[in-house]
């Protein structure tokens, strides 16, 4: 079932960054970082989803200290890339609407590659920081992880050294790249409702998508583990890992008429091309 829906969430994305690069249509700012956010969400699956199956159907397997900090820093890389993303996106949203007149003038092709590459720089740069506190700790055994991939919370318990400076530090920077971008959709979401509130309803799809990713963010890395189970963050991990970017490519394709034709267009060109 984990394969299945993997390929189907690779395919779902493709499908939408292959109709914002080729469509004339899509050539907007939104869909700019609409192509980016579907880009992050095909590598964090693709993270994960392909050694867990791999370790399903051999009933286990093995991982070196280096290649599980390596699939951690992968992971904790887009996690941060996508919550500055989806914060982007809510920044467009609102110039959008609040804004007509000097929308063309303010998100300009500059700006959107500054965002974009902010972004991704941030996203990487910042996860280097728990990655040194990880390779300073000492790993003596046992060696399992009760996991479907390296996250930090089970890869910590496998230490024998005291980990809570890497802890603290962990919670202070989820917390400020998830409560601070929350926040700000939040706030750009009540202007956008209070000055426009009849076109608050075509901002629909992208707060279904930040309350997807926030929810589990939040209550993975933000909120204290005390009383949560190693089956509860199994879940809430697989919410993040495979479901939510599994909808992502749902919501926007169903929701969002231009990425239907665009993307109706795109398969009809294909299917004129074979013949």
């Amino acid at each position: 079932m984990c394969l299945l829906m993997y390929m189907v969430t690779v395919m779902g994305n493709l499908i939408i960054i292959l109709s914002v690069s080729t469509s004339y249509r899509l050539r907007s700012p939104m869909f700019f970082f609409l192509g980016h956010l579907s880009f992050s969400d095909m590598l964090v699956t693709s993270t994960v989803v392909p050694v867990m199956v791999n370790v399903t159907l051999a009933d286990g397997g093995s991982l070196f200290l280096t290649g599980c900090i390596t699939q951690f820093f992968f992971f904790g890389s887009l996690a941060i890339t996508q919550c500055l993303l989806l914060t982007a996106m809510s920044y467009d949203r609102y110039l959008a609407i609040c804004n007509p007149l000097y929308y063309s003038v303010i998100m300009d092709y500059k700006l959107c590659i500054y965002l974009v590459v902010g972004c991704w720089s941030l996203g990487f740069v910042l996860t280097l920081i728990p990655i040194f506190l990880i390779k300073t700790l000492w790993f003596c055994g046992p060696n399992v992880i009760d996991h479907f991939f390296c996250d930090l919370g089970p890869l910590l318990e496998l230490s024998c050294s005291d980990v809570s400076i890497v802890k603290y530090e962990v919670l202070s920077l989820s917390g400020l790249l998830t409560i601070i971008p929350f926040l700000f959709i939040v706030v750009t979401y009540v202007y956008i409702f209070v000055r426009r509130q009849k076109t608050f309803s075509t901002c629909s799809s992208h707060l279904t998508v930040v309350c997807a990713y926030y929810g589990t963010l939040f209550a993975i890395y933000v909120v204290p583990r005390r009383g949560y189970s190693t089956t509860v963050n199994k879940v809430l991990s697989l919410m993040y890992t495979v479901i939510t970017p599994l909808f992502n490519p749902i919501i926007y394709g169903l929701r969002n008429q231009e990425i239907k034709m665009a993307m109706q267009n795109y398969l009809c060109a294909q299917n004129m091309w074979w013949k």
